[in-house]
């Protein structure tokens, strides 16, 4: 082993077992390494000091990136997690820094996203006594991870970190908590790396098929051999499982139509043919009619959101429901499947594959049925200009950049959560599994800097472009500092700055007599609060200089954020209001105002169907942004 100080790391490759005694601190580096950690995102404080004080010997082989706030911590463990398919790590002390990860862990619990989130905790015999900076995060993150752990022995945490790791990657992946107190990091002990997991009762679905999968799989060749109108939703557990090849084999091979969920964007190239769109509260009308109407509707890795399927009792109503998961609970769990695979999306579509024995042109009536409906309801009509809209349309942003990231393949998004995010869902040319990120279940605000910090560090070969909204931006713009810290030259971000809380405005112009409560925000001028965080910045107020900002960003060797000065009051459309089904969409505000009248005159006695005049914000943006 070891001759020197006590915090040397150990001699030789991980698994070598060391022959003296060292810290818990030591020990739980050397597990992290044997893991295959190489990045950790996270801020030291008085709990988790000892870890840091033995990191510093370990350097050279774990990368930690000080971030400037431990939410930033996590969501860059996610973006790395989602780039790579890896777990994502990330450190913060006990507390109030525990409890900071909260948010990020409850993202990555609802995504299914990889992550292990190690915190100090005060010495054992200080626990439960209120002592300074004690907070019970194992108690707190209960219902939002896999498992969690309270670690007080150093001689548990070879075991505790082989487990979590294991937890977090394999079923249905996401995050695990650590909790280590800081006499067990202080602690000296022999490790004993030949240490046996001991998790009963978790039992994650294994690529083994056992009888029951073989059986529903026979089940489910037997229903989309009888179908006539069949339809594949794809989603996260596609990209998780890496089954997009698989996918598009089977697309290709049956010739039936698919739809992708948020999270499955990219698994299929949005100018495939087979390819429909995604569906759900801002889908397109067509992909919502196409599953109104089909009769075999073929689900794989997608957890039925309500997002998805808008009012329960109504959607799909025609199809026999098949729902391949990974996660048990989940089949069944919120629409009926009338045939459950449990299992990993890539096996199973490998399974079912070569059993599929239709032509494609088989389903060509049913496709030209959906384009018929596509042709009919023009999908993007709504997004044309009108004379009252402001030089710069949020439309002409997501334009502009399929403009010149069609030319390439070198680049990711990761997108924030509100209009713009449903804008870039809608309007990007999603080509590539895994260059869309964003925050679906959560859908936490102040997500895409950090994780786009993560995915760039995950991935510097690409260009990691952040969209985010003018209000998400504002709640981790800290983390500018650190993108430069880093040296992180592909980061790129996009404001689309309309001055409001966006997506809330919407609701509150469409459903809530237009009472705008606290949704006009105020800001900083962005390009001039990048600029003192040592970023190039641009303003765009016109839509004749957007590409041009796009191409000036790109070829910049170095962190680029873009103020996007957009119409303040453009929206989202279609979309399907709160507690309807999917296919009762709202096309464009004429389409609402005129459902508004109609509503009004049956619910009014006098008939009044008078609806309240629009009104459209051409206020200049200044810093005040009121």
């Amino acid at each position: 082993m070891i001759d020197g100080p006590p915090n040397t790391p150990f001699d030789g490759a991980p698994g070598a077992s060391p022959a003296r005694e060292v810290t818990g601190a030591q020990i739980l580096c050397e597990a992290l390494i044997r893991e295959g950690v190489a990045v950790l995102f996270g801020i030291p404080g008085g709990c988790i000091m000892p870890f840091y004080h033995a990191l510093w010997e370990y350097r050279s082989q774990l990368r930690h990136v000080l971030v400037r706030h431990e939410q930033g911590g996590g969501h860059a463990a996610e973006g790395y997690a989602r780039a790579t398919g890896r777990v994502g790590v990330c450190i913060g002390t006990s507390g109030p820094g525990a409890t900071n990860l909260v948010t990020p862990i409850a993202d990555a619990w609802m995504d299914g996203t990889p992550l292990v989130a190690i915190t100090g905790q005060v010495p054992s015999h200080l626990l439960g006594t209120d002592a300074f900076q004690e907070t019970d995060i194992t108690g707190i993150t209960v219902p939002i991870t896999k498992h969690n752990y309270l670690v007080t022995r150093a001689a548990d945490i070879p075991r505790v970190v082989r487990e979590a790791f294991h937890i977090a990657q394999t079923g249905r992946p996401g995050p695990v908590l650590i909790d280590i107190t800081k006499d067990a990091q202080q602690e000296r002990c022999v490790p004993d790396w030949d240490v046996r997991m001991d998790l009963p009762g978790y039992r994650p679905a294994s690529r083994r098929a056992d009888f029951a999968a073989v059986q529903a799989i026979e089940a489910a060749v037997g229903a989309l051999l009888n179908a006539r109108r069949p339809l594949v939703l794809a989603g996260n557990g596609v990209m998780q499982a890496n089954a997009s090849h698989a996918l598009r084999r089977f697309a290709e091979r049956t010739g039936m139509p698919v739809v992708t969920t948020l999270h499955g964007l990219g698994a299929m190239p949005h100018d495939h043919p087979l390819m429909l769109g995604m569906p759900g509260m801002h889908g397109w009308v067509h992909v919502n009619r196409a599953i109104q109407q089909c009769d075999v509707l073929f689900n794989i890795g997608s957890r039925f959101d309500d997002r998805v399927t808008g009012k329960v009792s109504a959607f799909a109503p025609h199809a026999r429901v098949i729902h391949v998961d990974i996660d048990a609970a989940e089949i069944g769990k919120l629409v009926t499947a009338h045939i459950g695979i449990l299992g990993d999306a890539r096996d199973v579509l490998e399974t079912i594959t070569p059993r599929i024995s239709v032509q494609p042109e088989r389903f060509a009536p049913w496709r030209a049925e959906i384009a018929a409906l596509k042709a009919a309801f023009a999908p993007r009509q709504h997004y044309r200009r009108s004379e009252r809209t402001a030089p710069l349309m949020p439309q002409d942003v997501f334009a502009a950049f399929n403009a010149v990231a069609d030319t390439r393949r070198d680049w990711r998004v990761v997108t924030d959560v509100g209009q713009h995010q449903m804008w870039a869902a809608q309007l990007i040319d999603w080509q590539r599994a895994r260059s869309h990120i964003t925050s679906g279940g959560a859908g936490t605000m102040g997500f895409a800097v950090p994780a786009a910090l993560g995915a760039a560090i995950a991935d510097p070969a690409h260009t990691v472009w952040a969209f985010c909204g003018d209000g998400g931006f504002q709640m981790t713009a800290c983390e500018l500092a650190t993108i430069r810290q880093e040296g992180l030259g592909n980061v790129k971000v996009a404001v689309v700055n309309n001055g409001y809380l966006g997506m809330v405005r919407q609701w509150q112009q469409l459903f809530e007599g237009r009472r705008y409560s606290e949704t006009p925000l105020s800001g900083p001028d962005f390009a001039l609060l990048a600029q003192a965080h040592g970023w190039h910045a641009i303003t765009v107020d016109d839509v004749a200089d957007a590409e041009a900002a796009i191409r000036e960003a790109w070829a910049h060797h170095g962190p680029v954020l873009i103020d996007f000065r957009v119409e303040r009051e453009a929206n989202v459309f279609p979309m399907v209001p709160a507690g309807r089904a999917i296919h009762d969409m709202v096309h464009d505000e004429a389409h609402h105002d005129q459902q508004l009248r109609e509503r009004q005159r049956r619910e009014s006695p006098m008939g009044d169907s008078r609806v309240a005049p629009r009104t459209a914000w051409r206020t200049p943006h200044t810093t005040e942004q009121a």
